[in-house]
């Protein structure tokens, strides 16, 4: 199959990229990759949608990322699709038997019909049994009602949405002071801790709360994902890696601190207090060094440096420590090894990795599933760049299931009620929305 890119003029950024989102919908499967404006060294494509399924593979954990390298190699082309945190069964050798009222699968990839890449002023459209043309026109010719994207096809607000935690206050405190007693048994150094929100019995329009939270929260790997009757709506600040011929970047965020908007003095502020807080630098570094370690194995002796350390970054509702750690894989390396050999993250695990994997398994309620995993795209070349599946609403339709769990690295100097504030904030855009 052969997937030739045609060039379109476009009008109105913004519009278009609605227009996109709306036409995506309407498959049964679509991945929609948004910057949302970010500038940075690191990104190269500001907004990127596969949609339909040429062909796909759904895998669960145990030889997923074996059918995965298979799968690539069959398929000399674009990839989209994701990586579900229970994957750490297969790469750490661990299990899980928690609920999961999702569903979506462990790992899943698939070749689109379809690929548009959107520029400031230009449309790329690649298609396999398409006319580009044809589709061209029929992303254009979506209606909107206004200038802010807002799709005809909205639904009223959602409103009156009962959410509920899977532990009270109380509960949440009295697990992070038992974890807080195996770090002081040495039994890790550092642990992220995830709390689910969720809401049953329940319908949304996942298109309408993605164009909601886009505005209210525009982040540079914010992504809408449709699996059959599975949804994730991403609106996430973090890169978990990125591959770019031999060299791979990963980009892990521990450091947290609300924004005072309303307050210029106060917000500055904050970001001076989150930038020389001695809690959230000793966080961050340890996961910088347990990603050193992970891309170590993979990449050649000397290579992996931090190329910045402890950045203090802002967004719309929060100030993030964000650091950088680039090295140079080895030529012999597949790409598939470099996923091996990282995941899941060390953001949203802990060190050391596989100590952490089992105490989050005994201390959390639900599986993750999709969340703390990864959503991305893989182009012809093997090369690639995935998110960290966090600040996200998960959304079963079938089931009518609402998730959007949240959750903080927690060392032996953490304050369990700052830790609870901390997962209160980063769920704070999605609560304002469906409430």
């Amino acid at each position: 199959m052969n997937r030739t890119f045609v060039s379109f003029p476009i009008q109105d950024f913004d519009n278009t990229k609605q227009q996109m989102l709306n036409w995506a919908n309407r498959f049964n499967i679509c991945c929609f990759l948004d910057n949302n404006g970010y500038q940075s060294g690191h990104h190269k494509i500001e907004c990127l949608l596969g949609v339909g399924a040429v062909q796909s593979l759904s895998a669960a954990a145990g030889n997923a990322l074996d059918q995965l390298q298979k799968f690539g190699s069959q398929h000399k082309d674009w990839l989209f699709g994701h990586l579900g945190y229970d994957l750490k069964n297969e790469t750490e050798h661990l299990s899980s038997s928690h609920p999961d009222k999702i569903n979506f699968p462990d790992l899943f990839f698939f070749v689109p019909e379809i690929v548009v890449e959107l520029t400031a002023n230009t449309m790329r459209i690649g298609s396999i049994g398409v006319k580009a043309d044809s589709v061209y026109r029929e992303i254009i010719s979506i209606r909107l009602t206004d200038k802010k994207g807002k799709a005809e096809t909205v639904s009223e607000s959602h409103k009156g949405i009962g959410i509920r935690e899977r532990y009270t206050r109380d509960e949440y405190l009295q697990t992070i002071n038992l974890l807080k007693q195996h770090i002081l048994r040495g039994d890790c150094y550092e642990i992220n801790f995830c709390q689910e929100f969720y809401a049953e019995d329940i319908t949304i329009d996942p298109v309408e709360i993605f164009l909601k939270l886009s505005r209210l929260s525009p982040n540079p790997f914010s992504a809408f994902y449709k699996l059959d009757d599975k949804y994730l709506i991403c609106a996430s600040p973090e890169r978990y890696l990125k591959k770019d011929g031999l060299k791979v970047i990963s980009q892990p965020i521990k450091g947290t601190l609300k924004r005072t908007g309303n307050d210029a003095e106060a917000d500055s502020a904050n970001q001076q207090r989150l930038s020389e807080s001695a809690k959230d630098r000793s966080e961050n570094v340890m996961v910088v060094d347990l990603v050193r370690n992970d891309l170590s194995r993979i990449c050649i002796e000397g290579s992996v440096v931090v190329d910045e350390l402890f950045g203090v970054y802002n967004f719309p509702q929060v100030y993030q420590m964000i650091s950088t750690v680039s090295g140079e894989l080895k030529s012999e390396s597949d790409w598939v090894e470099v996923i091996r050999a990282t995941f899941p993250m060390g953001s949203m695990t802990g060190a050391p990795k596989q100590n952490v994997l089992r105490l989050i398994e005994k201390y959390e309620r639900t599986k993750r599933g999709i969340f703390s995993g990864a959503i991305g795209y893989i182009n012809p070349e093997k090369d690639f760049d995935f998110n960290v599946v966090i600040r996200s609403l998960i959304y079963n339709r079938s089931g009518r299931y609402l998730s959007f769990p949240a959750g903080s690295g927690i060392t032996f100097y953490s304050d369990p009620e700052a830790e609870y504030e901390e997962c209160l904030v980063k769920v704070a855009a999605i609560r304002d929305i469906l409430q």
